[in-house]
């Protein structure tokens, strides 16, 4: 990673037990006992992610956030599991290493897995880093193949099999969507609730299935330093599962900001797409299509002046002007989301 990535002191009430964890590792690493060094990725807030070095050598430990009680989030083991089947197909997948289930270690399960080098792109450029407009468009073209190759992953094959449930998957996460809305709703949106609806009565027959890694954007996405247009290692595989592969495209249109769009939308940015080069959206779906074979003739971007009015309001509703807070990817998937193979909503109407 690059210097402006790299990994830095813990976090207060973020700390490793060094030693505990030094006693587990005794046997299992490749150097045997020895003194190791954590620090930790500055990033990452669902999933932690720290850096151990032992040994001459270089991890990645991953751990649940601490204070975490959801018992169905942050499984370790699943996601663990998911890359030790990927890593051997798909080049971009970090190869797993150890897994440790017993919270008596660190206070929950955890995993190391190989580090892999490279840069990391965010909102705001590393230092020095000279995003061209014929990088960008490079990398665009790189960002949809790598998607591509992870949605031909023979899943069955793999190992993957009994990952996911694709069968009514896209109805599920649809409902899924709906019902997190209503639960931290603040105040009454008649728009949200007209898409709600909207997309409940146009739930699209089922696209396939595939590995999907269900959060494939900028800062999940690892560069070669050597040649930023190429993709080393897709990273943060928490999210991962069988189901549609267009709704895997759909999440990663949502966060795929373009320079024309709302200053909500451009404020809401995770990563560099808003760039000159940079492929629209549009034009992301339509290489996808081309590359993988699968229709996306449904592709419906809801950008009319009223649609993009409501945005701006569901974002100041969720807290995206509020000091701290950050507007959540789902709320821009409300708007720029995949609906199979359906017509595009009326423009006066979601």
């Amino acid at each position: 990673m690059t210097e402006a990535d790299g990994a830095r002191d813990v976090r207060p009430g973020e700390a490793l037990d060094a030693a505990r964890l030094t006693a587990w590792l005794d046997g299992r690493l490749p150097a045997g006992n020895c003194e190791i060094a954590i620090s930790q990725f500055p990033h990452g807030h669902s999933n932690l992610t720290y850096l151990v070095r032992a040994g001459g050598m270089e991890y990645v430990l991953r751990r649940p956030p601490f204070g975490n009680v959801v018992k169905t989030a942050h499984d370790m083991g699943r996601e663990f599991r998911m890359l030790e089947a990927l890593a051997p197909v798909f080049p971009e997948a970090p190869r797993p290493l150890l897994c440790c289930d017993d919270p008596q270690v660190l206070g929950a399960p955890f995993y190391l897995m190989e580090r892999r080098n490279g840069i990391v792109l965010r909102r705001e450029l590393p230092a020095g880093f000279d995003l061209t407009p014929a990088l960008a468009d490079r990398l665009s073209a790189s960002v949809v193949d790598t998607l591509v190759r992870l949605h031909r992953v023979d899943y069955q094959a793999a190992g993957l099999g009994s990952a996911g449930r694709p069968l009514g998957y896209v109805a599920r996460q649809v409902r899924g969507w709906s019902e997190r809305y209503a639960a931290a709703a603040t105040e009454q949106i008649p728009e949200m609730d007209s898409v709600a609806r909207w997309m409940a009565e146009r739930i699209p027959a089922e696209g396939g299935a595939a590995v999907i890694h269900n959060d494939f954007k900028f800062d999940n996405l690892l560069l070669d330093p050597d040649d930023p247009a190429r993709v080393v290692a897709v990273l943060d595989w928490e999210m991962a599962t069988v189901g549609c592969p267009l709704m895997d495209l759909g999440t990663s249109l949502a966060m795929w900001i373009e320079a024309g769009d709302p200053k909500e939308l451009l404020a809401a940015a995770m990563g560099p797409t808003h760039h000159p080069g940079m492929w629209s959206r549009e034009r992301l779906a339509e290489s996808y299509a081309e590359r993988s074979g699968r229709p996306v003739d449904g592709i419906a971007f809801l950008d009319s002046s009223r649609s993009r009015s409501s945005c701006s309001r569901s974002m100041r509703a969720t807290g995206a002007d509020s000091p701290g807070i950050r507007a959540s990817p789902d709320s821009t998937a409300w708007w720029w989301c995949w609906h199979g193979t359906l017509p595009a909503p009326p423009n006066s109407e979601p």
